[in-house]
Parts: C-alpha cells; structure tokens; sequence
C-alpha cells in the first residue's frame, strides 16, 4: 500500500523537535512506527493517516480563499469533536504535522475565535494536547500560549455513540434517496443501461409502450407456463409457527460488595454547581474506554462528571488535581440540572437516629499514591466481578454500604456484622473488617476512626 510522503518542512520539524529519530524516515506509516513503536496501524488507518498528511499540507496554507481555509479548519474542528488523535485514540505524524501547520495560526487567534461560539475548540485542543501531552513528547521552547480556563462558549461534549448513530443515519438516508430515484447510480450503471441513457425520448416511449403490451400479454396467457388469469390458483399451506426458545435469565449474583465497582478515580477539575449552593460539579478520570455511556471527553482524558455535596465540607482547592475513589456503577442522576455519573467516597462520623448526617467533618477516601484512575478498588476477601450497572430497584448499595467504615488504624474497610445478610451460619459465619484496597496497596482516610463511609 503506497502511503504518503512526508515534506522537507515537517522533517526539518521532526528533526528539531520530535523524539526516536523520526526524521531519518519519509514514509508517513513508518514516521508514525518509529515516533511510536508500540502502536500499530491497521490498513485503514494508515489510509487515513496518508490522507491526513496530505490534508495538513493544505491547512492555513498562505494565499488561500479565505472562504476555502475556513472551510478546511471547520472540517478539521468537526472530525476532532469526537476524537482525540485524527485517528481516534492512535497517535500519529499526521497530529504532529497538524501541529506544525496550525501552532503559528491558533497563537494568533483571539479568544473569540478560539473559544467562542463559532470558534475552533477542537482545534485548540488539539495544538494544547500535542504539544503537552508526554504521548509525542516534543521539545518545544516556544509553545502556544492556551489557557483552560479562558472559555467564552462552552460547548457540550460529542457523544462518541450519538455521533456514529447520526453517520449512519444519514448513510441509510443517501442510500434511500438512491433507490427512490430509480435505484441507480452513475457508479452502478451497466454499459447497456449507460447506452440506454442516450436513447431519444421517442425511443424510450416505444420501449414504454412495449414493455406494457408484453406484460399485458403474460398477465393474460400465464407467464411461464402458469395459469392465465381467472383461472382458479391453489394457496400455499401455511406453515404452523415454531415457538422461539425462550432465553434462560441469566444467573443472578449473590449479594457481595464485590458488586459494587469501585475505582481509583482522579479529580482534574472540580468547581461549584451553578444551580445548587451544596455541590461541587468535579470533572474526574475513572479508567473508561472511549466510547463508555455517560462519559465526554476532557485534556485528551475519557472524564465522568460527578456532582458530590461536599460543597462547604471540603475546600474547593482540595477537591483539585487529587486521587480519590469512585462508585462508578450506581444509575446516573441529573442533580439540578447536572447529571452526575457517578460517586466519590467520602467518610463522616457515625450519627445516632435523628442526627444531621451531612454536618461534618467530612474526609475523602486516600487511595495509595502509586495508584492509577481506573485501578480496580476491592475489599480483602470479596473479590469478584462488578455489576456493569446496578439495579436501583435490588437496593444493592443501599444493603452493603452500611458495612463501610473506618479502623482505628484509619484504614477503610467494610465490617459485615452491619449487614446481616451476609453473615451466614454456623461454619460459614463470617466475622472482622475487610480492608479497602489496590493492588498498589490499602485505601485510607486522614483522621476519621470508626467512621462511616459512602
């Protein structure tokens, strides 16, 4: 498969800048394997890596339409609205080739252009992720200047699914109006139907008016040998309908905390809900795959939105740039406004029946230091398969989290004597706290003992 080439201005750039002596090859697919030797390109992808590379050649190129460059930059920001690479997930030369071609232009931009209502967010993203992200690691000692926080327009986050759903609809759509319109196209015509085409309106009138009279003649005589019309037909018998076999429900777990998929998550940003003076809105990394229900995107990071009523228990600035641990499988809520995606654990002191259960003091749960977002968080002895969602109506959490808690020692466990359900009988009674933990190590809090934990 011949892919393209790349020009003496982006080797230069590569030279220069780019690590893995990427620059000592002109192939676009081999450029990419030696920037990056653990990623593999499929033939489809390195089609479009080539395609790219030759549409970054023509981006902001000087000289051009003014019309002609905005189309190409709103062509650009749309393909990146879904994506973080141009291939999706898979780094490439042809982001940093981008990269090269659009750092000069996005640096002159005014805010309006980058962040307004019809700027190029996607863009702006892409320039701030290749140039920071340690995936391309390039030596910059100038970068574009791009500041986070300076958004005029905030736009809502693609939805990865909702985006594919639409292509295919409009796919169908095209397809739709092909057949409708007599179900050729330029590409699917015979030579005798092209020929066909050029027949003079008289000639096609005949052919009309024969086509009729010979299919007035088979209604008549019987086409192929049948019955003409009138005579008597015999029906088919009809087949009696086999009952489909029923789907055997699948088996239903036995209640465990295990149940409940806890992570590792990692806070990136956390600031107030517009709508409610008690809640933070955190911007957190749980480990998804791209694509995962009810999740956007956010620095290159697959992100959940969470919403936690920490507001007035817990700074804001301690909410920022932190690990914590996420509930990350409890039905999403929309809280004023905001849907929340899931949970962050927090532990306060036990309350007597009647008491305020949200005065504080409140502390969030420490995973270890070395822990990553999306390590599997499990209690000792109860390992197993989280629920991908669990059934509001089971009472999964409600049942298990009253055996959350704090040990003298500050470590988080989960004390099964406070769920009578699991206690078993005789030889299987289980007893003591299972401690909270990674595979890095145990989950703790900072100063609260024998607390309890949701």
């Amino acid at each position: 498969m011949a892919t393209a080439t790349l020009d003496e201005s982006l080797l230069t750039f590569l030279n220069t800048h780019a690590p893995n002596n990427a620059s000592s090859e002109t192939d676009a697919v081999k450029a990419s394997q030696a920037l990056f030797p653990s990623v593999t390109y499929t033939d489809a992808e390195k089609a479009e890596l080539s395609k790219w590379l030759t549409s970054a050649a023509h981006v902001a190129a000087e000289g051009e339409d003014a019309a002609k460059a905005a189309e190409r930059l709103s062509s650009l920001n749309t393909h990146l609205a879904s994506r973080t690479t141009v291939l999706g997930g898979k780094p490439s030369v042809a982001d940093i080739a981008l990269y090269q071609k659009l750092a000069p232009v996005v640096s002159n931009w005014s805010a309006e252009e980058r962040t307004g209502e019809q700027g190029y967010h996607h863009i702006v993203r892409h320039v701030d992720f290749v140039q920071n992200s340690p995936l391309f690691g390039l030596k910059l000692d100038d970068k574009v200047n791009i500041d986070l926080d300076s958004v005029i327009f905030k736009i809502k986050p693609v939805d990865a699914k909702a985006e594919k759903e639409r292509k295919k609809k409009e796919k169908e759509a095209a397809a739709a109006n092909a057949a409708a319109s007599g179900g050729a196209t330029p590409t699917t015509l015979t030579g005798d139907q092209a020929a066909g085409d050029k027949k003079s309106k008289k000639e096609k009138t005949t052919d009309k008016a024969e086509a009729a009279g010979e299919a007035i003649a088979s209604t008549v005589a019987g086409k192929a040998g049948g019955a003409p019309e009138g005579a008597p037909t015999q029906k088919k018998e009809k087949k009696p309908k086999q009952p489909k076999p029923q789907k055997a429900p699948p088996a239903e777990k036995p209640l465990s905390p295990c149940l409940i998929d806890l992570r590792v998550g990692h806070i990136l940003k956390a600031e107030r809900h517009p709508n409610a003076d008690s809640l933070y809105v955190s911007t957190i990394a749980c480990g998804d795959p791209a694509g995962t229900d009810n999740t956007s995107e956010y620095e290159g990071q697959v992100v959940r939105t969470v919403c936690s009523g920490l507001n007035g228990l817990i700074p804001l600035e301690e909410m920022q740039n932190r690990k914590i641990v996420t509930v990350c499988n409890l039905k999403p809520v929309t809280m004023r406004g905001i849907k929340s995606c899931a949970m962050v654990l927090a532990a306060s002191p036990k309350v007597t029946e009647g008491e305020d259960s949200h005065k504080g003091p409140v502390e969030l749960v420490n995973p270890p230091a070395d822990s990553k977002a999306g390590d599997r968080v499990f209690f000792e002895g109860w390992e197993g398969e989280p629920e991908a969602v669990l059934n509001p109506k089971k009472k999964v959490w409600e049942t298990i989290q009253p055996g959350f808690t704090t040990t003298d020692s500050l470590e988080v466990g989960f004390n099964v004597e406070d769920v009578p359900q699991l206690l078993g009988e005789g030889a299987d009674k289980k007893t003591g706290v299972a401690k909270l933990k990674t595979a890095a190590g145990l989950c703790t809090v900072t100063t609260l003992q024998g607390a309890t934990v949701r």
